[in-house]
């Protein structure tokens, strides 16, 4: 059965960092594409960023050039680093992973104060 379990969320101040991690088991996590959504309250879910089986990446307008999602296929795992924080960061963070049909994880709070 398929699992993915975030961790690396906390409360931390604007422009500090946070380095998210997503461990994946029960899917071929090599060939899945693999990402990151937030949602924060009262908002609907929104891609972050999303990085495919060949390591190419993309960001939502609003991270770029702040976060950077990477993968690690020998752990199965994938990190999103985020730099610069904002208050308007302040969401629950979901990994999602992709092949075939779509797998998600339970979600890790992210909470930037100003």
């Amino acid at each position: 059965q398929a699992q993915l379990v975030e961790s690396g969320g906390g409360l931390v101040q604007a422009g500090g960092s946070l380095r998210l991690s997503c461990e994946a088991s029960g899917i071929i996590f090599r060939f899945s594409t693999m990402g990151w959504y937030r949602q924060a309250p009262g908002k609907q879910r929104d891609l972050v960023a999303v990085i495919t089986s060949c390591s190419s990446t993309n960001y939502a307008g609003s991270v770029k050039g702040r976060f950077t999602i990477s993968r690690d296929n020998a752990k199965n795992t994938v990190y999103l680093q985020m730099n610069s924080l904002k208050p308007e960061d302040t969401a629950v963070y979901s990994c999602y992973a992709y092949l075939s049909r779509d797998f998600w994880g339970q979600g890790t709070q992210v909470t930037v104060s100003s």
